[in-house]
């Protein structure tokens, strides 16, 4: 196949319908157009001419609103990127443009949960206990469609913890955090779909990523992400979420800040303010499918105990900045 003839052909049809350019990147041909880069001593293969392999997490937003009129980048204009070393060379915060996400929040067992997180984490963070031996655990599907890292989807499952610094007082502290968007947590896994996502991770931000097949796509009534077992090859699981018919167009920030060790074993926090532009919630069990195999990732998720589905949302479009972990000491000392 000609790749030269069918990029000048889907950048004709992209001016003729409207496309934004970067839809070029999940095209078959641009996909396996790739190229391979340094970063931090790996190896890491990233798509040939795309935002990372041009501009290393930090592009200038003329080229984003070049490449993706239909965006709004009024936002990110407000947030000043500075120069960070991670391990390697990068840009804090990580923009992410077009997004989509769901959210699904379960009761699990919490002393499972203490068991999972390391001890000098559980000096500062606890599971926030909802009822007496139960915590919260969250399972979310990301589907990043275009950001810094060019496009990639994301598993994760997290503790919902405290606030470093404040007591933890269970329901009290949850409604706390509601009402001010402000949540804190423990990533228990991350796994992802590109290896750029996983190493980027892994040294930049101390999170437990590593690289399998993770589908995401969307029916007339449902968002499913379904997640491969990178060893076996069969269906891992297979979460299927209703597209909810109440969506609010009210915009809003979210704050998702996490604590775990960085590679010297230290205390680290990073975060991430999202901005979401369309959301709902719901809390009916029937919005929720998860189905569950034999699988590496299914088989840790049934050890958590999970009990109730609390609360199921829906969040078909979000943008991101995503700010470079430091100290936890460092942080807490500039919240004071």
């Amino acid at each position: 196949m000609n790749t030269s003839r069918t990029v000048a052909t889907f950048l004709l049809l992209a001016g003729l319908f409207n496309l934004p350019t970067w839809t070029l990147a999940a095209t078959p041909d641009a996909e396996s157009d790739t190229t391979v880069i340094d970063i931090a001593g790996h190896a890491v293969p990233t798509v040939a001419g795309g935002l990372y392999d041009r501009y290393r997490s930090n592009p200038p937003l003329s080229v984003i609103a070049q490449e993706s009129p239909e965006t709004d980048l009024s936002w990110f204009k407000t947030l000043e990127k500075t120069r960070v070393d991670i391990g390697f060379e990068s840009y804090s915060p990580n923009f992410y443009y077009e997004n989509s996400r769901v959210n699904v929040i379960y009761t699990a067992d919490i002393d499972r949960l203490r068991e999972l997180m390391p001890a000098e984490v559980l000096e500062v963070v606890q599971p926030v206990q909802v009822w007496p031996g139960r915590g919260l655990v969250v399972l979310t599907g990301y589907a990043y469609h275009y950001c810094d890292n060019d496009e990639y989807n994301e598993i994760a499952v997290s503790i919902v913890t405290s606030e470093p610094g404040k007591a933890n007082l269970g329901p009290i502290s949850l409604i706390g955090a509601t009402l001010s968007k402000d949540y804190w947590g423990y990533v228990l896994k991350l796994p992802v779909n590109t290896e750029l996502a996983k190493v980027r991770g892994v040294v930049g931000y101390n999170l437990p990523k590593w690289l399998i097949p993770i589908d995401y796509r969307e029916t007339d009534t449902s968002v499913v992400f379904e997640v491969t077992d990178a060893e076996t090859g069969l269906t891992d699981f297979v979460l299927t979420t209703e597209k909810l018919d109440d969506v609010s167009d009210a915009v809003n920030l979210v704050t998702n800040s996490f604590v775990n060790l960085d590679h010297e074993g230290r205390l680290s926090s990073g975060y991430a303010v999202s901005r979401q532009l369309s959301h709902a919630s719901s809390s009916s069990a029937d919005a929720v499918e998860l189905q569950l195999t034999d699988g590496s990732l299914s088989t840790f998720i049934k050890s958590l105990g999970l009990g109730k589905m609390m609360k199921y949302e829906y969040v078909p479009s979000f943008q991101s900045a995503l700010y470079a972990p430091r100290p936890l000491a460092s942080r807490m000392e500039e919240a004071q």
